[in-house]
């Protein structure tokens, strides 16, 4: 276990497995660190680094739910690289974590060696957003780690066709605890609040300028093909806005892939080589 602590004194938890070239994972919304077990024994010659968002995990929960934003994330990112002492990295962001990837090409460039978006772009697809809003912050209904697998298969099927009930069972052990009471969030429900609050900003902004600021970056997409939050169509529009992007979109898997796909492997190593 280690952590390093963010300039706002937040205690922040990461991981690092693996000797070589580095990889910074990021995580979806919700998600933390646990969500790369399924990509890590696939990596050989890969330093991989996991952080758990502040108010995900094991980091601490920010009592100011509105520092749960982007901006605030990425330089929680960029202050992790300062404290490994990482000048430059890889990085390969799962959804939220795609976006934080985004962001930080256009405030960070130089610390950017490579990206790897997991299902995400510029614009995210409205079904996804309402699906988003209707689980995050809530504590799920079942009230063990069989049921919940059992409830996610069930809801998870029309997306990821196929997929053994085992491995929606690691993904609910890695996105709850299991208590006497039932289940547990791994994350600071005041993120809901942090959403509803942004959303009643204003419309969302623009994020296309952020995408073509990684046109200086060797920068691979994986889209799931039945993915609800990076449309095919947004997936074509960066192709054109950016010419040496390259894509990969992966069958039978929705939002978000697991990343332990053959596909998904080959289009991560293909930018880890380009770097």
């Amino acid at each position: 276990m280690a952590f390093f602590t963010a300039s706002d004194g937040r205690r922040l938890y990461f991981e690092e497995t693996g000797s070589g070239q580095p990889l910074l994972c990021l995580a979806g919304l919700t998600r933390n660190s646990r969500d790369f077990s399924f990509l890590a024994p696939h990596l050989r010659g890969v330093r991989m680094i996991t952080m758990d968002y502040r108010g995900r995990g094991q980091s601490d929960y920010d009592p100011d739910f509105k520092n749960y934003n982007i901006l605030r994330e990425g330089l929680d990112a960029v202050e992790l690289l300062d404290h490994l002492g990482l000048d430059k990295v890889t990085l390969l962001g799962t959804s939220r974590g795609g976006l934080i990837a985004m962001a930080l090409a256009t405030s960070h460039p130089e610390r950017l060696a490579g990206v790897i978006l997991n299902d995400v772009g510029p614009v995210v697809e409205p079904a996804g957003i309402a699906k988003i809003m209707d689980y995050v912050g809530k504590r799920p209904a079942s009230k063990s780690y069989d049921e919940a697998a059992e409830t996610l298969h069930k809801m998870m099927e029309p997306q990821f066709p196929g997929v053994p009930l085992e491995i929606w069972r690691r993904q609910v052990e890695h996105q709850f605890t299991e208590t006497d009471t039932g289940l547990e969030l791994r994350y600071d429900s005041a993120l809901r609040d942090a959403l509803i609050q942004q959303a009643a900003a204003g419309p969302p902004p623009d994020l296309w300028p952020l995408s073509e600021a990684l046109r200086g970056i060797p920068t691979g997409v994986i889209r799931g093909e039945n993915s609800d939050v990076l449309g095919a169509a947004t997936l074509n529009e960066m192709h054109v806005r950016h010419p040496a992007l390259i894509s990969v979109e992966i069958a039978d898997r929705g939002h978000v892939p697991f990343l332990n796909e053959p596909q998904s492997i080959e289009i991560i190593r293909y930018i880890l080589d380009a770097t």
